[in-house]
């Protein structure tokens, strides 16, 4: 096979579990899913289906709002794939429904330079086969 017939992932993909399958799939229908205990509103992530707060086993994926700050970021300039633009940002985004969920992931549509701690951002999803990777962009404080 030449160098034609090869697609190149700019990005890792998540092995889809029962677990994860919510999370992972939710963005395509624009929802971001994180698993909450039906009993004591405890959002649970990484999602699993026992509440680490109550012990109930009656733990499922519910929509969040999609906002959320970041808490802390890193600019990374290393071109881990070919077709990978550098720099590019990794954050930890703490959803606005509770300050312990806290995602990995990238902060897009943006200059780099310009991403602060603190930052309000809204989830928006890039598909890569029937996964939908939750990214984050930064928001006007009107949104």
């Amino acid at each position: 096979m030449d160098d034609t017939d090869k697609t190149h992932a700019t990005r890792s993909l998540p092995f889809l579990t029962v677990d994860n399958r919510d999370f992972w799939t939710g963005g395509a229908n624009n929802r971001l899913l994180i698993y909450r205990c039906n009993s004591c509103a405890y959002y649970v992530h990484p999602p699993t289906t026992f509440c680490p707060r109550c012990e109930s086993r009656d733990v499922g994926a519910q929509p969040v709002s999609g906002f959320g700050t970041i808490f802390s970021f890193t600019m990374n300039y290393k071109k881990w794939f070919p077709g990978l633009d550098v720099p590019y940002i990794i954050a930890f985004v703490v959803l606005e429904e509770q300050d312990d969920v806290r995602l990995v992931s990238n902060i897009v549509d943006c200059n780099p330079d310009d991403v602060r701690i603190g930052q309000r951002v809204k989830v928006r999803f890039e598909q890569a086969s029937d996964i939908w990777v939750p990214l984050f962009a930064p928001v006007s404080d009107l949104s």
